[in-house]
């Protein structure tokens, strides 16, 4: 007997072929992969192990430091005040110049006194009369009040001039009230200084028609000054009144001054986050000038045992800060948290122990594992 095949059993046997011989490429393509990734992996180990780079190395360093803050400020008068005029009138001179020095109750400048001086005369004259028409008003009194005990005048005579005397008592007040008016008017054309200091600026000239209330003069006191600067939000616990600060000034390099933290404001400024200060400075010498750029260094607390690095051991990669160890004639990554710059060192707060040896020069071309040869 003949069996004949249908067409479509043939095609599905001949599928299945396909199919046998797909997956042994398949399979044999997947063992030459992972047998060359193998390989390269290895290779690539071997050229690590193979490589020596040469570095240069230096201690992590246990160092007695004490904690601070940096900052950049301003530097302020302690004190500044607006002299201004109490009287009307022409501004006869101004007796100091911008930059001079004065002293406490030293004449600054004059308003015209004319017609205060014949304003306080006035005042005296009519001082005068009223201090005579009492004296008259008493002795009319005292004569009536006789004759009023003898019955001699009666009631209404004797209560009238003691109605006149009190009217009289009373314009002898007013007159000693206008005169002192007058003469203190008279002793406001004399301007003087409210404080010893330094003229920072004249706001009017000698021949100005000037009002009560007109600012003539403003001085500054500079025998001691303010420092302002903020701190960052993370620091202000470590804040109080009375610590001692740092600070350098571009006018004279190399050379540091020094203050105490005198005010602490109440709030922080929301834009920035920091906190406004206010440390005082004694400037003796006046060398210190208001307005100058000063950077300041904040020590928040005592000495403390902190382990450093060279800054050039630190390695920064994205988000994360590390460095390279040497362990025997190898290196090790090793990442690791920084706090502090002390100068050309780094405080570093976890991942790393004193006394450790670390990369300095030539970290760039390292990696975990790699061979190197410490240059002299």
């Amino acid at each position: 007997m003949i069996r004949r095949m249908s067409p479509l059993t043939g095609e599905i046997k001949h599928d299945r072929q396909k199919v046998r011989v797909g997956s042994l490429i398949l399979a044999l393509l997947l063992t030459v992969a992972v047998s060359v990734s193998i390989g390269c992996k290895k290779q690539e180990q071997k050229a690590v192990k193979a490589l020596v780079v040469n570095v240069r190395v230096g201690k992590a360093e246990s160092r007695s430091l004490r904690p601070f803050v940096e900052s950049v400020g301003t530097l302020k008068p302690y004190e500044e005040v607006i002299v201004s005029s109490e009287v009307d009138g022409i501004l006869q001179s101004i007796r100091v110049d911008e930059g001079s020095a004065v002293s406490r109750g030293q004449l600054i400048a004059e308003i015209k006194e004319t017609d205060y001086r014949l304003d306080a005369e006035r005042a005296e004259a009519a001082l005068k009369q009223a201090e005579a028409s009492l004296a008259n008003a008493n002795q009319e009194y005292r004569r009536k009040e006789a004759l009023h005990r003898e019955e001699l005048v009666t009631k209404q005579q004797f209560d009238d001039i003691a109605a006149r005397l009190a009217l009289a008592q009373g314009d002898v007040e007013r007159a000693k009230s206008g005169l002192a008016l007058a003469r203190e008017k008279l002793t406001r054309t004399r301007v003087s200084a409210p404080m010893a200091g330094v003229v920072k600026e004249k706001k009017v000239t000698a021949g100005d028609y000037i009002r009560n209330g007109t600012n003539l003069i403003s001085i500054i006191r500079v025998d001691q000054l303010k420092l302002a600067f903020s701190v960052p939000e993370k620091d202000v616990g470590s804040l109080q009144e009375g610590q001692d600060i740092l600070f350098t000034v571009d006018s004279f390099p190399g050379r540091e001054f020094r203050g105490k933290v005198k005010t602490l404001y109440p709030n922080l400024d929301e834009k920035t986050r920091s906190l406004p200060v206010e440390a005082q400075v004694v400037n003796q010498d006046g060398k210190l000038k208001p307005g100058l750029f000063a950077r300041v260094t904040l020590y928040t607390g005592p000495a403390k045992a902190t382990v450093v690095v060279p800054v050039t051991a630190i390695l920064y990669d994205s988000s994360i800060t590390k460095l390279f160890a040497v362990e025997g004639d190898r290196v090790k990554e090793k990442l690791v948290k920084i706090g502090r710059k002390y100068g050309e060192f780094m405080e570093i707060t976890e991942g790393l122990k004193a006394n450790e040896t670390v990369v300095t020069v030539g970290q760039n071309n390292l990696m975990e594992g790699v061979q190197v040869h410490v240059a002299r």
